[in-house]
C-alpha cells in the first residue's frame, strides 16, 4: 500500500467510526504503531483529523452543516453588510494591527479600507487579494488547510500560526448570535480558528446583520461576554438591543 493510499484509508476509517486507536490502525494497515503515529501527525497538520490520547478522532462531526458557498453569501443582505463594513472601517486608526476573518463582511471592509499604514492578519484569500494593491498595508496570511466554500484557511496550521501574533482589533462575523448561547459557526473547523483569533485580540468587534440574531449554528465560538462591540443594521429588534445593553455590549446600528 502506498503512503497516500494509507492516508486515505486512515481518514476514511476514522470518519466512519468517529475515532480509532493507534493499535487498531496499526493492525488494519499492517504497519508499525510508530508509523501510524507519524501518519496521524501529518494528517492532523493537514486538518483531516484531530489527534487524541492514544489515537485520533474525525473532524467531520455528524452535526456539521456545510458552509454556504462564498459566492452565495456575498449577495445575501449585501446592502446591510456594506453599511456595517463602512462603519467598521471608521474604527480603524493608522498603524494599528487588525485581524479580519473570512466573512463576506470582512471582505467588504477590505475593499473600503483606505491605503494607510496598517498590519492586517487574515485567514481569507479574498481579503488578502483585495488588499494586495494597497501599498501601505502589510498583509499577513495564516496559511493552513483551504476551505473551498469559504475561500479561507482553517485547521491546525492556521490555528498555530495565529499564536505568533497579537492584534489591537479583531473584526469577525458568524453563522448565528444567540442571546443565551453566544456566537456560533456552521462547522467546527471555522469555529476553532475564530476561537483562536479571539484569544489574540485586545478588542473583539462582531459584524452581524440582523438576520444573524436568534440563530444558532452547530459549533460554539464564544460567549457574548467576550464581544466588545457589535455593528448591525436597522432591522435589529428593540428587544435584542436592550438585551445586549444589559450585557454591557456596545451596539452600533447602521
Amino acid at each position: 500500500m502506498l503512503v497516500a493510499e494509507r492516508y486515505e484509508k486512515i481518514v476514511q476509517m476514522i470518519d466512519e467510526k468517529g475515532s480509532m486507536r493507534v493499535s487498531e490502525l496499526s493492525e488494519l494497515c499492517r504497519v508499525t504503531e510508530e508509523t501510524i503515529r507519524r501518519d496521524l501527525d501529518r494528517l492532523e497538520e493537514a486538518g483531516r483529523l484531530r489527534r487524541s490520547h492514544g489515537g485520533a478522532v474525525s473532524v467531520k462531526q455528524k452535526g456539521d452543516v456545510p458552509e454556504i458557498p462564498y459566492a452565495e453569501r456575498e449577495v445575501m443582505h449585501a446592502e446591510e453588510k456594506q453599511r456595517i463594513a463602512e462603519e467598521a472601517v471608521r474604527l480603524i486608526q493608522p498603524k494599528e494591527r487588525i485581524l479580519l476573518d473570512a466573512s463576506t463582511t470582512a471582505w467588504y471592509m477590505a475593499s473600503k479600507l483606505p491605503d494607510i499604514p496598517l498590519t492586517v492578519l487574515t485567514n481569507s484569500i479574498r481579503v488578502a487579494t483585495e488588499l494586495c494593491n494597497k501599498k501601505k498595508i502589510e498583509v499577513i496570511s495564516t496559511g493552513g488547510l483551504l476551505a473551498n466554500r469559504s475561500l479561507s484557511f482553517v485547521g491546525p496550521l492556521a490555528e498555530r500560526s495565529l499564536e505568533a501574533y497579537y492584534v489591537d482589533k479583531m473584526f469577525l462575523s458568524c453563522k448565528g448570535v444567540h442571546l443565551d448561547r453566544g456566537v456560533s459557526e456552521s462547522n467546527e473547523l471555522q469555529a476553532r480558528v475564530k476561537q483562536k483569533m479571539v484569544t489574540i485580540a485586545d478588542q473583539v468587534i462582531l459584524l452581524a446583520d440582523a438576520s444573524k440574531f436568534g440563530q444558532q449554528g452547530f459549533t460554539h465560538v464564544m460567549s457574548l461576554e467576550q464581544v466588545d462591540t457589535i455593528i448591525t443594521d436597522q432591522r435589529i429588534t428593540e428587544e435584542t438591543r436592550v438585551a445586549l445593553a444589559d450585557k454591557s455590549i456596545s451596539v452600533t446600528v447602521v
